[in-house]
């Protein structure tokens, strides 16, 4: 067992700072005692192990998750979703390599907290790509006055982040944007412009369109049963037990039925759904 670590630590989760005391005064790991550990959960698959690694690291995940705080989020989430990037982290981490595990886990952290900041920060997501999320997490940092970029310091943050001057515009007006909620709200104010839902339509039970659905429909089912048709009898056979019939059969089922290999009736299986999607192509 490792000096003073303590086996039974109970973490709490009622209390953000009852959390965050309890964490901190979680031992530190020595190099020595972290490779032992980290040697253990990867020979061994020691889960002991791999729970004192987490434990002792604990500390370092609710410090990076603080510097994330100006996006609006719960600071306990933050918190949650860095130990899930810690946790993957001790999974992967290889002792022989010869760095600390919190150099190594720090990526793994924050990953997972982009992730989550990215996925909750905005109804609509505002980084996809590469460029995007990048400009995200640094855009606010290079803005160095309240308003708009000028011209010259958006070429300076373009060049800065490597990304091109219509991303940093692009992110720069997503990122003062707000959202607006869907459903109307409750307002006194007759000039409040009203929310998208009081003027988007619903066309999903527009006649034309039911008629056309069902149409389309109808044909795509005749051309299907007309492709059926086409197969010889043994195919057909195969394609509805395999496909259509309400208890499907399995390939040794039908192979025991034709006296043939499982093999052999699948093969026949994927002819016979080639010849049928070029038939409804």
């Amino acid at each position: 067992m490792t000096k003073g670590f303590d086996l039974q630590l109970s973490i709490p989760t009622g209390s953000l700072e009852s959390y965050t005391q309890a964490v901190s005064r979680i031992p530190m790991l020595s190099a020595e005692e972290e490779f032992k550990l980290a040697t253990r959960l990867k020979e061994h698959n020691d889960l002991e192990a791999a729970r004192h690694l987490i434990l002792s690291h604990l500390r370092f995940v609710a410090h990076i998750a603080r510097s994330y705080s100006g996006y609006g989020l719960s600071q306990a989430d933050l918190i949650q979703e860095g130990s899930i990037g810690l946790m993957k982290a001790v999974k992967r981490f290889d002792p022989s390599v010869g760095v600390r595990l919190v150099s190594f886990a720090v990526y793994w952290i924050r990953a997972e907290i982009h992730e989550f900041v990215l996925r909750n920060w905005r109804i609509v997501k505002v980084a996809t790509t590469k460029a995007q999320r990048k400009l995200f997490f640094n855009l606010r940092s290079s803005k160095n006055r309240l308003g708009w970029f000028t011209h010259d310091e958006t070429q300076a943050v373009a060049k800065d982040l490597g990304v091109s001057e219509v991303d940093v515009r692009e992110m720069e007006s997503r990122l003062t944007g707000h959202d607006i909620a869907f459903e109307a709200q409750d307002s006194d104010d007759d000039d409040h412009a009203p929310a998208p839902a009081a003027y988007l339509q619903d066309s999903r039970y527009e006649p034309s369109q039911l008629l056309e659905a069902d149409n389309w429909a109808s044909a795509q089912n005749e051309r299907l049963h007309a492709a059926i048709r086409t197969l010889d009898e043994r195919s057909r056979d195969i394609m509805e037990q395999r496909w259509l019939s309400d208890n499907k059969s399995t390939l040794q089922d039908l192979a025991d039925k034709y006296q043939i290999s499982a093999e052999r009736i699948r093969q026949l299986e994927n002819n016979a759904m080639k010849k049928l999607k070029q038939a409804l192509m």
